[in-house]
């Protein structure tokens, strides 16, 4: 307890300027945009699909983008690069707040999510990875509370302002959050650690005691095993969100009794976010990675089968043991894998990865709906997906991990 009392004394301005940037990530992120749906869908008449289909176009785009602006992390400070991303995030958020026509909202649903959950998240991540080798663990999970205040909170104060505001006032709050942010995180960074000064003290290597470009890494078959595990819980958790107005619909639920539960999701989350950082700093990667997906299985039956909000209360508790620890193991497994020198490149790669997976679950799913494949159904291919996805990791784990 005292070694960590130490570490969160002698480290608060740089896991604070963490916390502070993947909570104003949440402007971007699928479970914040989702709460709006049935108030963008009426607005603009846009059916399932075609609310799905344009979300899914906006992401994807901001997918592409990442893979090229996600290496601007490995050449300049965070506290520069994090202050014009968190401007350009407020731009995004007042011009949905502003948005008229239909054709205008994939280029603002790209703006908000390349910025929220691409940019911003990716900075915090690659700026946690880098910054710390052996309490990598920690600094990750305790960086990553910023998003889950933000999972937990900002759905229940939303629906609540939905009553007395507008949708569209809503986005103009968050825009002044966003850009308040902007002197916040500079005074944090004032001392902060450098991509280069770090380059010479804490540098730490992958596979084969080398440092993995981008291109080896792609070229490396422990990549592929793992994109499957990279898309599932994006693809899917943000399906769930994505879809909770019409889930809640189908249930018979009121939505307010619906995201009244996600804080439940939140603290499962937060308390498996650290004890998977206090995990891996002892067990590593390898060992913990096949396994923590298996949850998902059951959370998806759970939401498939519910008849009453305690179905959905259970399918949350396990999609929170999933949901807490994909930051932390995820993050590290690709500095220990492929090393630090180019994680920014290398993490960029991933992160679209994700960000592709969260374009085509909300895409899936809504066409599947226009279709007439209910939710249930689907949640139930959901939880054969993620079977596969734990066969895949550990036999990837199995053939790669003595390499390290």
């Amino acid at each position: 307890m005292i070694g960590s009392d130490n570490f969160l004394r002698k480290n608060v301005r740089w896991l604070a300027a963490g916390v502070l940037l993947t909570f104003l990530s949440c402007f971007g992120q699928t479970f914040f945009i989702s709460l709006f749906a049935g108030e963008i869908r009426t607005a603009f008449d846009l059916s399932h699909s075609a609310w799905g289909n344009i979300y899914a176009v906006g992401t994807l785009a901001s997918a592409i983008v990442m893979v090229w602006a996600g290496v601007l992390t490995d050449h300049f400070r965070v506290r520069a690069l994090g202050a014009i991303v968190l401007a350009v995030l407020a731009a995004a958020c007042l011009a949905m707040a502003g948005a008229r026509t239909a054709w205008t909202l994939p280029f603002i649903i790209f703006a908000l999510r390349f910025l929220g959950q691409g940019m911003v998240s990716h900075i915090a991540v690659v700026a946690m990875a880098r910054w710390f080798t052996a309490a990598r663990g920690r600094a990750l999970a305790i960086s990553g509370l910023g998003f889950k205040f933000g999972e937990a909170f900002l759905p229940i104060i939303v629906v609540s302002l939905l009553s007395a505001e507008t949708w569209r006032s809503i986005w103009v709050i968050s825009a002044s959050v966003a850009i308040a942010g902007v002197p916040l995180l500079i005074w944090l960074l004032k001392k902060e650690r450098t991509p280069s000064a770090m380059a010479v003290s804490d540098d730490s290597k992958g596979m084969e005691n080398r440092h993995w470009t981008r291109n080896q890494a792609l070229a490396h078959g422990l990549f592929w095993l793992m994109v499957p595990a990279l898309l599932g819980p994006s693809a899917f958790s943000t399906a769930f969100f994505f879809q909770q107005v019409h889930y809640a619909e189908i249930k018979g639920w009121g939505h307010f009794e619906l995201v009244a539960l996600f804080p439940v999701f939140t603290l499962v989350g937060v308390a498996a976010m650290f004890a998977s950082g206090w995990a891996l700093d002892r067990l590593g990667t390898a060992r913990l990675l096949p396994w923590f997906q298996l949850p998902m299985v059951a959370a998806f039956i759970a939401f498939a089968t519910a008849a009453t909000p305690i179905g959905v209360f259970v399918g949350l508790v396990l999609m929170g043991f999933t949901a807490g620890a994909n930051g932390p193991l995820t993050s590290a497994f690709w500095a220990e894998f492929y090393g630090t020198r180019h994680i920014g490149a290398i993490k960029s790669a991933a992160a679209a990865v994700m960000v592709l997976g969260s374009a085509i679950g909300p895409s899936i799913t809504g066409t599947l709906i226009d279709l007439g494949v209910g939710l249930e159904t689907q949640y139930l291919g959901v939880a054969v997906y993620f079977l596969f996805v734990c066969a895949m990791v550990a036999f990837g784990m199995n053939r790669y991990a003595h390499s390290r």
